[in-house]
C-alpha cells in the first residue's frame, strides 16, 4: 500500500531550518499503514532533507561546513550562466540531497532519541516549499 502526502512550508533563505519530524509522524500515523518505510522529499534544487539532532548547536555547525565546503560569495559558473546570485544553493542542496527514508513499526518512526527530520534551506531567498511524504507499507 501506498499513501502519499504534501506539506508546505515558507523559509526565510539561506540557513533556514524546519522540523518536520512531526508532520511526517502524523502522516505516518494517519496513513493506517502499520509497518514500512517513508520517504521525506523536498521538491526543488535548493533545498535538502536530512535528519539531525534539532538543535542551534547542532544547526549552527551544519551550516558552518556547507559555508566551508560552498561558500556564498564564491565564484559559481550558475551565477554567470544565469545572472543570480544562488550558486551555492545548488551546489549545498546537491551536497545533502532532496529526501530521506525512514523506516517505521506498529505506526510509530523508527528515530532515534535525539534524531529529527529537518528541512534545509539553501536558496538566497524566502521560498515556499512542497515536502512530498510517501509512504509505503502494509
Amino acid at each position: 500500500m501506498v499513501r502519499t502526502h504534501t506539506l508546505e512550508i515558507s523559509t526565510k533563505g539561506q540557513g533556514d531550518a524546519h522540523d518536520v519530524t512531526g508532520a511526517v509522524a502524523r502522516a505516518v500515523a494517519e496513513s493506517a499503514i502499520r509497518t514500512g518505510i517513508v520517504t521525506v522529499f523536498v521538491v526543488g534544487s535548493t533545498a535538502g532533507v536530512t535528519t539531525i539532532e534539532f538543535e542551534s548547536g547542532a544547526l549552527h555547525d551544519l551550516s558552518g561546513v556547507f559555508e566551508e565546503l560552498a561558500p556564498r560569495d564564491g565564484e559559481y559558473q550558475h551565477h554567470l550562466r544565469w545572472g543570480d546570485d544562488n550558486g551555492s544553493s545548488h551546489v549545498r542542496a546537491a551536497l545533502l540531497g532532496p529526501s530521506v527514508t525512514i523506516p517505521f513499526r506498529d505506526g510509530e518512526l523508527m528515530l532515534g532519541q535525539w534524531q529529527q527530520i529537518a528541512l534545509l534551506e539553501f536558496d538566497t531567498r524566502a521560498r515556499r516549499r512542497e515536502i512530498v511524504i510517501q509512504i509505503i507499507g502494509e
